[in-house]
């Protein structure tokens, strides 16, 4: 499982011209699956999420996490998180989880992140325009299969 962090000062997700998901202050995740992913991955990656230290303190240092600020979350499906361009020009997505299986773990993923936070979302599966103003810019990406 992968995710990519955005810290953002504001974001929306549109679908069909429709605004389907926004937040304030917070972060844009897009999340990604492969095999084997398990809900072990996905405890894992909203640990790291809600704790991650990039917001700042008094002091100016990226000392606080999202739940400290008070923050919300866009959650947007994203299996290119998973594209192989390493041979040719033409990004290879045999990594990415199937859509049926994926979007089981996505809705659960979702679930279990709106315990601790507010969560807007985007549509799985659908053609999606994502906006956001990157602060800082703050971008990271997690893994779940660095912990092993």
């Amino acid at each position: 499982m992968r995710i990519l962090v955005q810290r953002s000062l504001e974001a929306k997700v549109e679908v069909d011209d429709k605004i389907v998901g926004s937040i304030e202050k917070g972060m844009v995740i897009l999340v990604g699956f492969t095999y084997n992913d398990t809900i072990e991955d996905i405890d894992y990656l909203i640990n790291k999420v809600v704790n991650l230290r990039i917001y700042d303190d008094e002091n100016g240092v990226m000392n606080k996490s999202i739940l400290d600020v008070g923050g919300e979350i866009l959650s947007v499906s994203q299996f290119t998180l998973y594209a192989d361009a390493s041979k040719g020009r033409r990004p290879s997505y045999i990594n990415a989880l199937n859509g049926d299986a994926a979007i089981s773990l996505y809705d659960e993923f979702n679930k279990r992140l709106s315990k601790y936070i507010n969560v807007s979302t985007g549509i799985f599966g659908a053609d999606m325009k994502v906006s956001l103003t990157n602060d800082g810019p703050i971008t990271i990406l997690l893994e779940s299969r660095k912990h092993e």
